[in-house]
C-alpha cells in the first residue's frame, strides 16, 4: 500500500509538481483544502510560492488541525513560502502570522551588486548538522532556489546556502520539517530529501 500524504491547497501552490515528485518515489499525495480531510493521513506538506500574505488563506481551522497533528506526531514538511509559514511571519506581510513553530522571521535577502534578489538558480547546500531530512546528501549538494525573502541563520538550521549572506536552506526540529529550496525541481537531490521525509512518515 501506497504511503498517503496530505498536501495543504491554499491557493499558492505548486501543487503538481511537488504531488509528482512524490508519486515518483512511490507515494500518494492528495491535495487538501478543508482541515477535517487531514485526519488519516501519514504526513503533511505545505508548499507554497510568491507573497507570504497568501498564507493568510489557511483558515483558523486548517491551521489548529496542523497543530493537533504535529503533536499526535506526524510529520510536516513546509516547501519555500511553506518553509516561511513555520516561523513567526515575514516582513512581506506584517500583519500575517506565520504558524509559529519555529523562532524568527522572515526578512527581504540583502545582496550587493552584482548579486541580484530575488535569487533563482541552483545553490549548495552547506549541511550544519545531522538531520534525518539531509541524511545520505553529498556535502557539495545542489539544489534549486526561487525566493526573494528568507530566514537568517537559527538554530532550527539543519542546512543553509548563501547569497551574499547565509540564510536558512533545510530547518528540522524533530518531525517537523521545512526547506527554502524546491526539492520537486532539484532532480536527485531533492527526490532524497523527500525520500527522506517519508522515511519519517512511514517511522
Amino acid at each position: 500500500m501506497k504511503l498517503r500524504l496530505a498536501v495543504v491547497d491554499y491557493g499558492a501552490g505548486n501543487l503538481t509538481s511537488v504531488s509528482k515528485a512524490f508519486a515518483a518515489i512511490g507515494c500518494e499525495a492528495a491535495t487538501c483544502s478543508e482541515a477535517a480531510r487531514l485526519d488519516g493521513f501519514a504526513g503533511i506538506v505545505v508548499p507554497g510560492v510568491g507573497h507570504f500574505g497568501a498564507t493568510t488563506a489557511i483558515s483558523a481551522g486548517m491551521r489548529e488541525t496542523i497543530l493537533r497533528r504535529i503533536d499526535a506526531g506526524v510529520p510536516l514538511l513546509g516547501i519555500c513560502l511553506g518553509m516561511q509559514w513555520l516561523f513567526e511571519g515575514s516582513s512581506e506581510a506584517a500583519d500575517a502570522d506565520g504558524l509559529a513553530i519555529l523562532p524568527g522571521r522572515c526578512t527581504r535577502m540583502q545582496v550587493d551588486l552584482p548579486l541580484k534578489v530575488p535569487h533563482v538558480g541552483w545553490n549548495v547546500l552547506r549541511q550544519e548538522r545531522t538531520s534525518s531530512l539531509m541524511d545520505g546528501l553529498a556535502r557539495s549538494a545542489q539544489v534549486y532556489f526561487t525566493h526573494s525573502f528568507a530566514v537568517s541563520v537559527s538554530d532550527a538550521a539543519v542546512a543553509t546556502a548563501v547569497h551574499g549572506r547565509p540564510f536558512v536552506a533545510a530547518v528540522q526540529r524533530e518531525h517537523v520539517c521545512g526547506v527554502q529550496f524546491h526539492p520537486e525541481k532539484s532532480g536527485d537531490v531533492g527526490l532524497r530529501v523527500l525520500r527522506n521525509f517519508v522515511l519519517m512518515a512511514r517511522n
